[in-house]
């Protein structure tokens, strides 16, 4: 039981020490790339990671939390339901279970069509402040990842914007992964600049969701305000059983 005890110990006391060294990283990636101190969130990737793991990030300061598979999900918040924490869901959206994340969510990166958008949007609770959501842009060949295309966004965009229980804050990418920082920021570009062209006054796309454990950053190089880390705060991603 004492080893035990102090294994659980060293676990929880590494996710502090590692969500520190992350932390680190997108300070002095600020710095570097002269981006204004504190413009880029973290948001702890906590997909196939239990509840426990959560709450250590949690006493270490850490509120905003990315989930991917929904009953997990549901599983912690329920878990957690008393703790200060803000959910994200990044994952693929699947029409029949739009109420579950309109009803637990704070914030959605991963929406690519209008029909998903307004099951979302009439599903909001009235409750509840609308639903943040980003689109979710395909800026390479990899159609697994999901996304729609940047000649698709403008439409898509213009859709989104008349539901009133979304809000619209920007665009999410998920790049196939290359080696180099130099490489990391060509996809990133594109997503910013596509930013560039389609936000306006009333929609000014001010967030920009890109960057991982292995390119947080290139992705704030050119202009990411949200990094979605998973691996480099809570260890490799834990299998699902």
């Amino acid at each position: 039981m004492a080893t035990e005890r102090c294994n659980k110990l060293d676990t929880m006391s590494s996710i502090e020490q590692r969500l520190a060294d992350v932390n680190r990283r997108i300070r002095q990636a600020e710095q570097h790339y002269q981006r204004s101190a504190g413009s880029v969130r973290l948001l702890a990737v906590s997909k196939t990671h239990p509840a426990g793991a959560i709450r250590e990030a949690l006493r270490a300061g850490q509120h905003s939390f990315g989930e991917s598979y929904l009953q997990e999900a549901l599983l912690k918040i329920g878990q957690l339901h008393a703790e200060p924490i803000e959910w994200h869901f990044i994952g693929r959206i699947q029409g029949n279970k739009t109420r579950a994340i309109a009803e637990n969510f704070q914030w959605v990166h991963s929406l690519e069509s209008v029909r998903h958008a307004q099951r979302l949007n009439d599903q909001r609770p009235q409750d509840l402040a609308p639903l943040n959501v980003c689109l979710q842009i395909m800026v390479d060949e990899e159609e697994s990842k999901g996304g729609v295309t940047p000649d698709q966004a403008q439409l898509l965009i213009a859709e989104i914007a008349r539901l009133p229980r979304l809000r619209l804050r920007g665009l999410m990418t998920l790049p196939a992964p290359v080696q180099g920082v130099e490489n990391q920021r060509v996809p990133f570009r594109h997503l910013r600049m596509l930013r560039e062209q389609l936000k306006s006054t009333d929609l000014p796309l001010e967030t920009l969701s890109m960057g991982m454990t292995d390119d947080l950053e290139a992705a704030i190089a050119e202009g990411a305000t949200i990094v979605r880390i998973g691996t480099a705060i809570f260890g490799p991603r834990q299998t699902k059983t």
